[in-house]
């Protein structure tokens, strides 16, 4: 019996700069927005240690734009996040 395969949603490549802000809207840290879907963003970030679990990501310093983010895996200086309400 073959294994069902789990459709992901189109991603979009970006490779456009964003901001990171943690929980509360401090310590806006720089990223790159390498692609884009419906349900998350693959991002590369300087230092990946320093990301919480939680997050938000903005295409602009202020803290009161972007989405709310789960860190969803990790893999050296990029980081897949998925979009959470």
């Amino acid at each position: 019996m073959a294994a069902a395969t789990k459709k992901r949603d189109a991603r979009k490549s970006l490779s456009q700069p964003g901001w990171i802000t943690l929980e509360g809207g401090f310590a806006a840290r720089k990223c790159v927005v390498q692609d884009m879907s419906k349900t998350g963003a693959k991002i590369t970030v300087d230092d990946p240690n320093m990301l919480p679990a939680k997050l938000r990501l903005a295409f602009a310093r202020d803290a009161s734009t972007g989405r709310h983010c789960e860190v969803v895996w990790r893999r050296g200086r990029t980081v897949g996040v998925k979009f959470v309400r």
